[in-house]
């Protein structure tokens, strides 16, 4: 195997319990199915150093968004505020990890 990152990819298969359980919200898990695209990469260091680069990107956009989700789900006594606020969070550091890793690999070292 030449990048273990692509093992992510195996996430997406979640995405089929949305079919059996009619539960909408696995559908979203289809979006890992993309990692597969890196079976074929080889992880160079500057593969290595961008993906520390979006992981960093997604860690400090989760920190910052989470806190801001929760307390406004709180102060409009919204019951799964915690709930919405980490399936939001995790949906948004994945986006964000994502579309940061791909510009990266776009635009080489910039």
């Amino acid at each position: 195997m030449k990048n273990k990152m692509s093992l992510f990819g195996f996430l997406g298969f979640l995405g089929l319990l949305g079919l059996i359980t009619d539960n909408p919200g696995f559908y979203g898990f289809f979006g890992f199915l993309g990692f597969f695209g890196f079976l074929n990469v080889i992880p160079d260091e500057m593969f290595k150093l961008n993906v520390n680069r979006a992981a960093k990107n997604a860690f400090f956009s989760g920190v910052f968004i989470y806190p801001i989700i929760v307390v406004a789900g709180a102060l409009t006594s919204f019951s799964l505020a915690y709930a919405v606020g980490f399936a939001i969070n995790f949906a948004i550091q994945i986006l964000v990890f994502s579309i940061s890793l791909s510009k990266y690999e776009k635009n080489g070292d910039k």
